[in-house]
């Protein structure tokens, strides 16, 4: 009974992230639909081409920061339990987290405005993605902010805040841009991908608007701010900051690894991206042949396979706080059973998925996007499911028991198995070799995590 006591917490917070991500994908998956029909197929081709970007600003602001606030207060919260007046130690990493965030989403946001053109030319290949890059930029900064909070209730085991706040920036994303597309349609004006991304901008203020909120509530900041600088007057001002530098130390040096690694495999990533066309054309594929096989792999299969990842991904944001708060108290016996469970359930779940896949991949390749390629390569690409589901779930495990490194290490690795493969074996093999890439790939990784979380000796 203890045992299914201590599991609920991990158990409820899984079904309302789950929820609250697969309502967003939904609207997400009609928002791109109603996209695809207004601006039109080039204005959705220039909303996408600067996600990369964007997305690599995210992760050096806040993507390894994040998680390093929930692992710390998870360990703050286990050390903490029944002590009175400790509640201030878990804030402490959320402070010092922020103060690192809010620094580099700052420079980030800077960097990105003042060069978007630079960007739009040179890496893209298209100057109209400037003015996306910055309208972009703006959103940096209350994405950290947000991230960093969410980071907080996660370590917490508290759901609730996370969940609305991605249901409020999905609404709001979509809302804004239907509001705009309203003023649009009454001026005699086209709906522009300029519109789309301000929407990013709206959805990220909305996010930033309840997270703030939230935590001014649960922590009563007016009164317990009072309280705090009563104290620090009182004597405890040197205590104070000691606390507080330890704790930025802590989330630094563990955001550091989190950081790089993010960084490097979005690097890795568009690497990827820019290696597969060229080598399906190697191979003696068309350019048009070569693009559109991309687009099917990248922008229909791929969405398919990963969207069951929305309920593994929110198990995995909650087994780091399980995982932390086991470390913290020596709880070896506690780990030991949270990674028999991981591989147990990644396995479980991803057979299920495969099979499901298998059966209906043809179905839903014609019927979702009507085209038969679609449905063969989610056939073949069915497979990758227990792999990566086992993955995902000890990576959480690796953050939570304080081996980043190891994670980083691992999908280095598994990355440049995937890029020899595109250059030396897709020119010779065409898409079965990218696909045999994938898989290998995916398998090495989780055989990997698997070895590392069995030998708690290993150092991250």
């Amino acid at each position: 009974m203890k045992t299914n006591k201590k599991m609920s917490p991990l158990i409820l917070g899984t079904a309302i992230l789950s929820a609250a991500g697969i309502l967003s994908r939904l609207v997400g998956f009609l928002y791109r639909i109603f996209l695809s029909r207004t601006i039109g197929a080039s204005a959705l081709g220039l909303y996408q081409l600067v996600f990369p970007i964007v997305t690599l600003c995210y992760a050096i602001s806040f993507a390894g920061i994040q998680t390093a606030i929930s692992k710390y207060v998870a360990e703050g919260v286990a050390r903490d339990s029944g002590k009175a007046g400790s509640g201030s130690s878990p804030l402490r990493y959320l402070v010092s987290g922020l103060m690192l965030s809010v620094g580099l989403s700052l420079i980030c946001g800077a960097l990105l405005y003042l060069a978007s053109d630079r960007i739009a030319i040179h890496l893209l290949g298209e100057s109209r993605c400037g003015a996306l890059l910055r309208i972009l930029s703006y959103s940096i900064l209350p994405a950290s902010i947000h991230s960093c909070i969410n980071g907080y209730y996660y370590g917490q085991k508290k759901t609730a805040v996370p969940a609305i706040g991605q249901l409020v920036e999905q609404f709001a994303r979509v809302g804004s841009v239907y509001l705009m597309f309203l003023i649009t349609v009454e001026q005699g004006l086209p709906l522009t991908a300029a519109h789309a991304v301000w929407g990013i901008f709206f959805s990220e203020i909305a996010g930033l608007i309840v997270a703030t909120t939230a935590i001014s509530i649960s922590t009563g900041s007016t009164c317990s701010g009072t309280k705090l600088k009563t104290g620090l007057r009182s004597g405890g001002a040197s205590q104070s900051a000691l606390s507080t530098g330890g704790a930025l130390a802590a989330i630094g040096s563990m955001a550091l690894p989190l950081t790089i690694n993010q960084t490097l495999m979005h690097l890795f990533s568009s690497f990827e991206n820019l290696l597969i066309p060229q080598r399906l054309q190697a191979y003696g594929c068309s350019t048009e042949d070569a693009l559109s096989t991309y687009g099917v792999l990248s922008g229909m299969v791929v969405s398919v396979i990963f969207f069951p990842c929305v309920l593994t991904n929110s198990l995995s944001v909650l087994l780091l706080p399980s995982v932390s708060g086991a470390t913290a108290r020596g709880d070896r016996k506690k780990i030991d059973r949270i990674v028999f469970l991981s591989i147990r359930y990644g396995l479980l779940f991803g057979f299920v998925f495969t099979a499901l896949f298998l059966l209906f991949g043809s179905f839903i390749g014609a019927v979702l996007f009507d085209n038969i390629l679609a449905g063969i390569l989610i056939r073949k690409l069915s497979w990758l499911c227990p792999m990566m589901y086992v993955y995902s779930l000890l990576c959480s495990v690796l953050h939570g028991l304080g081996r980043p490194k190891t994670v980083l290490r691992i999908n280095l690795s598994a990355s440049l198995i995937r890029i020899c493969i595109i250059l030396f074996l897709v020119p010779r093999h065409g898409l079965n070799a990218l696909l045999w890439g994938m898989l290998i790939s995916q398998l090495f990784s989780a055989i990997a995590a698997v070895i590392q979380v069995q030998n708690p000796r290993m150092q991250g």
